[in-house]
């Protein structure tokens, strides 16, 4: 029996691996065929630019993507393989040898769980690396505008557009983030192509609306050095927009995360859309295994009593609903209306509950 028991486990988990992967190749694919035409589109005044390089762009967004569809495909690939059981008459079979469901429902259970496992240890750290190379080249390419501050051990790193076309990175070894004042600072300027211009450094620099005042500034360029008492440098920044413009969370390694947390606090900027964001990898296996309890409780219903394909269509508008709550979730989390944890793990354990729910009232009631 136990010899059985292990086949059938192989079995159903073999069947749902494939499904899974099936479906998320087929979601990927579109989405990577759209990706494509939407860098057409955006380079229309660009032709220089090699369909080439706007293929491997692309393909860079893959993993992220990747990250988005893989509760989806493990929604639909497990009610897929439910209901392939149930209209072959396999699951007949399988609960008359005496296996319950929450036994042949594991297989489904353990591959979630390894595949969310998978996803936030191996392709979350993928995702980041490639999607910050994306986001390198959409600046360079494509010629987007970009505000990118960075918060490091050595302080604070901003870059902003320059004249020219050229852009301007500020460094400050100190700051009062309330008042804005940096100390110790250097600003870098480079035209288009990277070539440096010149450089100014500053003691005490205050964001005012719509500029940098830069006090006791020492300007240096090709021609020589000017100490100015007074100096200002336009800029589009406003305190609200440096603190929306750290590194997009999904350009962070899962690994790297509680280090950059860290120094983010040591600095006295708020890290709750990144802290958001590293609970919810880590609630994500638990999530994934909650939509196998989901999709067996909607396409388990023994096809002598009909109405297979409307509980399967209410399955696929339950699972939605949770991916859309857990984005209300998080945004109220990033708001602070709601703390880190519930933001985070609420729809995991609301799905957990729920189809744990179902499945013991399908099983006892």
């Amino acid at each position: 029996m136990m010899s059985g028991s292990g086949t059938l486990f192989r079995y159903i988990a073999r069947h749902f691996l494939f499904n899974f992967l099936g479906l998320t190749l087929i979601l990927l694919g579109l989405i990577y065929v759209f990706d494509t035409i939407e860098l057409l589109r955006r380079a229309a005044d660009r032709p220089d630019l090699p369909f080439s390089l706007l293929l491997g762009m692309a393909a860079m967004k893959l993993p992220m993507v990747g990250q988005e569809v893989i509760p989806f495909a493990v929604l639909f690939a497990a009610i897929y393989t439910c209901w392939k059981l149930n209209k072959t008459s396999e699951l007949v079979v399988i609960r008359a040898v005496g296996l319950s469901a929450w036994q042949f429902l594991t297989p489904m259970i353990v591959a979630a769980f390894g595949i969310g496992l998978l996803t936030t240890m191996a392709i979350n750290p993928v995702s980041s690396i490639m999607l910050g190379k994306y986001a390198q080249m959409e600046i360079v390419h494509l010629q987007k505008v970009d505000n990118l501050v960075t918060v490091s051990r050595t302080g604070i790193w901003l870059r902003q557009p320059a004249e020219d076309g050229g852009y301007a990175l500020l460094h400050a070894e100190k700051f009062e983030q309330k008042e804005w004042r940096l100390g110790d600072v250097i600003v870098l300027f480079f035209d288009r192509e990277d070539t440096f211009r010149k450089r100014i450094d500053s003691p005490v620099v205050l964001l005012k609306d719509g500029y940098w005042d830069m006090q006791n500034a020492l300007l240096n360029t090709p021609e020589g050095a000017e100490r100015l008492a007074r100096l200002t440098l336009p800029t589009e920044l406003t305190a609200e927009k440096i603190e929306e413009s750290f590194a997009d969370p999904e350009t962070i390694s899962f690994w790297h995360i509680p280090e950059y947390l860290r120094i983010m606090t040591e600095t006295g900027f708020p890290g709750t859309r990144l802290a958001i964001h590293f609970q919810s990898l880590l609630a994500q296996p638990f999530l994934l295994a909650a939509m196998i309890l989901l999709a067996a409780t909607f396409s388990l219903r023994p096809q002598r009593i009909g109405g297979t394909a409307l509980m399967i269509t209410l399955g696929v508008a339950v699972g939605f609903f949770i991916f859309f709550m857990e984005s209300i979730l998080q945004a109220f989390g990033i708001s602070q209306k709601i703390p880190v944890s519930l933001a985070a793990w609420t729809p995991a354990l609301v799905s957990l509950l729920l189809g744990t729910t179902a499945l013991l009232h399908m099983e006892d009631g």
